[in-house]
């Protein structure tokens, strides 16, 4: 960067990105369709000729850089296997608070194992962590919304 020169990140990812989003943005109609035959998209004629760019702009975006398809690749290739967790990181989990493991009543306790396994079988218990919670305003909830 000292000499002028671009990160490679911002070279080879971030300039196509903001290349392609001028480009729509300014309806540039020439070179929106050199990007789009380079890169071997068919964006059907409703969303070339809408009239909010935003919608050409999603139909590029999702057929060249489909984020589903990137976040689930990512998770399966950078996340660990779930077979490989430690007893201690389950005890961990199925644990709230300063409670410990062993404080938890015998049902829970024998749930350790069959989380460990991950098992997909028909008669393996179905085991649902919640990782966040958010706090609601009681009146947001729908059974005490007016009709």
């Amino acid at each position: 960067q000292s000499k002028g020169k671009k990160p490679l990140f911002v070279q080879l990812v971030l300039d196509n990105i903001w290349s392609l989003y001028e480009a729509v943005m300014k309806r540039d109609k020439e070179k929106i369709d050199k990007i789009v035959t380079s890169l071997g998209l068919k964006i059907g004629p409703r969303e070339s000729q809408h009239a909010d760019p935003k919608v050409q702009l999603n139909a590029i975006c999702s057929q060249w850089l489909p984020i589903s398809d990137a976040v689930l690749s990512m998770v399966c290739n950078k996340l660990p296997s779930p077979l490989d967790i430690t007893a201690e990181r389950v005890e961990k989990l199925m644990c709230v608070g300063a409670r410990t493991f062993d404080s938890l009543p015998p049902e829970t306790q024998e749930l350790k194992s069959a989380f460990m396994k991950c098992s997909s079988e028909g008669t393996a218990p179905v085991i649902v962590f919640v990782s966040k919670m958010f706090a609601v305003d009681a009146k947001a909830l729908p059974q005490n919304k007016p009709r």
